[in-house]
């Protein structure tokens, strides 16, 4: 398991977002752009993956534990910090879903026609006269044939 890894997972438990993670980094006067972080994220034969390296996870653990536990001068209570965090979770979460999808175009339904409606006979149709494609051409190979 590789720096990446854990880093993904304590993101996924802790349901932090890119914006969440560059402000723990901030705590430790640790800066990262959101782009680099999703480069952390990707898979590792995408072109932009980044390898997490030892000083990023440090400093993300370090930040993590102030961003919980707070400092000596205003502690905090990790479980409630996480509790609103969750909370702030299912509330983007409910909004998703009370967006409705809207697609480009209207839909039109058929006009209803008679119920009795016919079985399809591909002889019903009119057929339309064969036109011959091909001229009836005489080949000569080059041998004259009396």
């Amino acid at each position: 398991m590789n720096n990446n890894d854990i880093f993904k997972k304590l993101r996924v438990a802790l349901q932090l977002r890119d914006d969440q993670i560059v402000e723990i980094l901030e705590l430790v006067d640790f800066r990262m752009s959101k782009g680099e972080i999703g480069n952390l994220f990707r898979s590792e034969d995408h072109g932009d993956f980044m390898e997490c390296g030892d000083q990023v996870l440090r400093n993300f653990l370090n930040g993590l534990v102030i961003h919980l536990r707070g400092t000596k001068e205003n502690p905090k209570n990790a479980m409630d910090v996480i509790r609103q965090n969750q909370e702030v979770v299912r509330k983007n979460v409910a909004e998703k879903s009370k967006a409705t999808f809207k697609p480009d175009t209207e839909f039109k339904p058929k006009p209803k026609t008679d119920s009795k409606k016919k079985p399809f006979n591909p002889k019903d149709k009119k057929q339309a006269p064969k036109v011959q494609v091909v001229e009836k051409v005489q080949f000569k190979n080059g041998k004259n044939k009396k």
